[in-house]
């Protein structure tokens, strides 16, 4: 057996509350995420001049952009650290903690003094900050993920997890939104005092998602293994004795996050610093693409639904491998009218239908045990990767005009590895909730319907 036998013949819990559930997920990731990626658009558009002033512009880009990948290499520490909390002592403990974690981090970002206050110490002090950013994005979507799933009614456990990410295209609309009038100041009040508005306004982020996440009650799926005494005592040793496949399966698949950062950092970064783009216009591009994702999500969850998780996965990560060269084509030939239509095209909908299937299709591969465990570390072990991509595409295909051909390929590269451990992996859409992660669930019957 893959498990202890009791969580077999335990039956199915009790019934979830999976609205409630998805609204706390979505407005929490929502307000994690604008947090964390209001850092990456910063990255891309100002700290290359007032954290790393000595450098040139292009090696200054280059340097913040590292910066923003540094906060990848934090995510596997927080993965096995919160998740093993969250498997030993429920998924909500993880969820307050990282939203809290995260906003504070933010926040001092905003108050630090820039290099020409205190030299090295100001790169050396923002590299930390976003270390503890790292670290808890490292738990806060598995977290999410696990507690959507596990109130979620089987049959609609994709739609209903669809809504993690869904937050987090919203989170990503409000960093780029309210980038927008703060890019358009006057350089001297940009990086004077304007880039630090976004930033501090991350106390009310914080404030709202707490007292959201600590209204939200705990997992049925975990009261019930916590009841019976069947809670791992060290989740991460069961973790790599009987799901170390599974971990290597996501973590392979999750390299499909280089589509996002290529798109809200590189693309970013290569318009406006290489080819001088307009700032507000790519920050525009970036609004509507996100803000077409918060309706392409849950559709994709519902046909995931129905017709299963790899069909649809796959479908995505095809369509991004194509289209990166069509969006980065087109803002190397600053046509800004194919630049908004492939834009939208690639991440608002194509892109949406891998993001709208993960959530449920990762998780759905782990037992109630490890399963915060399990993906946090296989996804965020697979972020890193993606983190970096920004940074070590634009350093292979250099800073020219031309370098857009190099950053579609390795783009697509990386869409191939997904869409080969996708493939490979077990269609789970019509194992009960109960069963999932366990061998013989294979072979179990799909779900009877029932109401939300």
């Amino acid at each position: 057996m893959r498990d202890h036998p009791t969580a077999v013949t335990a039956g199915p819990p009790p019934q979830g509350q999976p609205r409630k559930a998805a609204l706390a997920a979505w407005i929490g990731s929502a307000l994690e995420y604008y947090d964390f990626f209001i850092y990456g658009t910063a990255a891309a558009l100002v700290f290359g001049k007032i954290f790393f002033p000595d450098s040139d512009p292009a090696a200054g880009t280059l340097l913040a952009l590292a910066t923003f990948g540094v906060g990848y290499l934090a995510r596997p520490v927080g993965a096995f650290v919160l998740g093993h909390v969250g498997d030993r002592f429920g998924r909500k403990k993880v969820l307050v903690f990282t939203v809290t974690l995260m906003g504070a981090a933010t926040f001092l970002v905003g108050c630090l003094p820039t290099y020409d206050r205190i030299g090295l110490a100001a790169p050396v002090l923002l590299v930390l900050l976003r270390l503890t950013q790292g670290f808890s994005a490292g738990g806060e979507q598995a977290g999410a993920n696990s507690m959507t799933l596990e109130h979620a009614p089987a049959h609609r456990r994709a739609y209903y997890t669809s809504f993690t990410l869904n937050g987090t295209q919203a989170g990503q609309i409000l960093a780029t939104a309210v980038f927008l009038p703060v890019a358009a100041l006057p350089d001297d009040q940009l990086y004077g005092w304007g880039w630090r508005v976004p930033f501090w306004l991350s106390a009310a982020v914080m404030l709202v998602a707490y007292v959201i996440r600590q209204k939200l009650a705990e997992t049925p799926v975990f009261e019930q293994e916590a009841a019976q005494g069947t809670v791992a005592g060290k989740p991460l040793a069961v973790l790599f004795r009987d799901h170390w496949a599974d971990v290597l399966r996501v973590t392979v698949a999750a390299v499909i996050a280089s589509v996002s950062t290529i798109f809200t950092v590189y693309a970013l970064s290569y318009a406006v610093n290489t080819m001088e783009l307009d700032k507000s216009a790519m920050l525009w591009v970036g609004v509507l693409a996100n803000t077409a994702a918060l309706a392409a999500l849950p559709l994709f969850g519902i046909l995931a639904d129905r017709i299963g998780r790899k069909p649809v996965f796959i479908g995505g990560s095809l369509g991004c491998a194509v289209l990166m060269f069509a969006y980065l084509w087109a803002i190397s030939e600053g046509n800004y009218p194919l630049i908004f239509l492939v834009g939208i095209l690639m991440f608002g909908v194509v892109y949406s239908a891998t993001g709208s299937v993960w959530p449920a299709f990762y998780g759905e591969m782990f037992s109630a045990r490890v399963r915060l465990s399990g993906m946090a570390v296989g996804t965020q072990i697979g972020f890193a990767i993606a983190g970096f991509a920004p940074s070590v595409a634009g350093a292979i295909a250099g800073d020219g005009p031309d370098a857009w051909l190099g950053v579609s390929v390795i783009t697509a590269i990386l869409c191939l590895v997904n869409i080969v451990a996708v493939a490979t992996g077990r269609e789970t859409y019509k194992v009960p909730t109960e069963q999932l992660g366990l061998r013989r669930a294979a072979a179990a019957p799909a779900p009877a319907p029932e109401r939300a």
